[in-house]
């Protein structure tokens, strides 16, 4: 027996334009504001990045071989420069500074404008050497830290200035250091060196 039940016609089922207007403009501004969010995160994240390396730690690679064996050409470092900002150097950090002047005409040539040495001399200290030993203010020099043969030129009799530190490299007949262009500044020492990062096998603090 036929269905007389009275069909809908097709045009009433179509759901009212106006609905699907509302709904495709929702898709361009919801992708507008991912686009807005990333961007957000991404200023934000290297704001962040920026503000650490400038004031918290950064990232060095080490150039040369003056300091093996502590440190290794190629090998990364991490460096604190709080310690430096508001902390206090003691004798045997391993420090990052810029160069001294004088290093461009006393050090074998490339001259990087980023050293990295160890503090033996003090603001105050009398620094003079005998031999292989190291005398701090008439005493030999106590160290807990690895040092590489021969010992390299003699240090004369240096007074270390106030707010200069004397500097040496761990691998001392191979480092053009403070015997060789004077002491540094604080005010030249960007941080200390407190763990390496590279090589893997390597990775420990300093």
């Amino acid at each position: 027996m036929p269905d007389d039940t009275p069909q809908e016609p097709l045009s009433a089922l179509d759901t009212n334009p106006e609905n699907e207007v509302v709904a495709t403009s929702r898709r361009p501004k919801s992708r507008r504001r991912a686009v807005i969010e990333w961007l957000v995160i991404l200023v934000v994240a290297v704001s962040v990045s920026m503000l650490v390396r400038t004031y918290v730690v950064q990232q060095f690679s080490i150039p040369s071989g003056s300091m093996i064996p502590t440190l290794d050409v190629g090998d990364r470092i991490l460096v604190d420069k709080l310690g430096v900002e508001f902390g206090t150097i003691n004798r045997g950090d391993v420090v990052v500074f810029r160069h001294p002047a004088k290093a461009l005409t006393t050090c074998a040539p490339p001259v990087e404008p980023i050293f990295i040495k160890r503090v033996i001399g003090l603001p105050g200290d009398v620094i003079t050497s005998k031999g292989s030993t190291i005398y701090v203010n008439g005493k030999p020099l106590k160290q807990t830290w690895q040092t590489t043969s021969p010992f390299g030129p003699a240090i004369g009799r240096v007074v270390v200035p106030a707010n200069h530190y004397f500097m040496m490299g761990d691998n001392r007949g191979e480092s053009c250091d403070s015997r060789y262009w004077g002491t540094v500044p604080r005010s030249a020492i960007i941080g200390k060196a407190f763990v390496r990062i590279w090589p893997f096998n390597r990775i420990g603090f300093i």
